[in-house]
């Protein structure tokens, strides 16, 4: 059975990266693995693009920086601005780490963030949770954030159309909720 990957709320996505980083009874902590998914949660990059990162991606454009990378899963281009303090946070993981810029910031496989994740979540009870929920989070946390604009999230998740984004992140237009509360003639 197939089983549909969930959106995070923003509690289960602090107790995963908070279990993550310290770890727990039978499994150790993995600040690195945790580090990937932050990444994933907020810049809505699907987990094997992240993997393939290296810092000179990220590129500095006047006074921003932006990130110009091909997605594995569909070969398209992917031209965005990163805010300045992902970039930082990165900066100073990969000198922490002694990530030189031409390497890949994160040397694990999307297999080894899989099974570290599923172990957390099983820890904390969760089902139905993957790599890719952390990306869905990014999504459904910038339709909320920005007026519950679709058109806005299906340009930054590169969807072919709005229908298709709607189905992605499972929430309806705003719209069609307030129209639904405002016809209202259960008296």
């Amino acid at each position: 059975m197939n089983k549909k990957t969930l959106t995070l709320t923003i509690e289960q996505y602090h107790d995963i990266i908070d279990t993550m980083r310290s770890g727990f009874s039978g499994c150790r902590p993995n600040k690195y693995m945790a580090t990937a998914l932050v990444v994933e949660a907020n810049m809505g990059l699907r987990i094997s693009d992240i993997l393939k990162l290296k810092l000179s991606d990220i590129i500095k454009d006047g006074d921003r920086y932006r990130l110009n990378i091909k997605e594995q899963k569909n070969n398209k281009e992917r031209f965005f601005t990163v805010l300045t303090e992902a970039y930082q946070h990165l900066k100073i993981y990969c000198l922490e780490n002694n990530i030189h810029a031409d390497e890949r910031i994160f040397k694990f496989t999307e297999r080894g963030v899989q099974n570290k994740l599923k172990k957390v979540c099983d820890y904390l009870e969760y089902e139905g949770i993957s790599t890719h929920s952390f990306r869905k989070f990014f999504a459904t946390q910038i339709y909320i954030e920005n007026d519950y604009n679709i058109a806005l999230v299906q340009k930054l998740l590169q969807h072919s159309t709005v229908a298709v984004t709607q189905r992605y992140i499972g929430i309806q237009p705003k719209q069609i909720e307030n129209a639904l509360k405002k016809h209202n003639y259960w008296k």
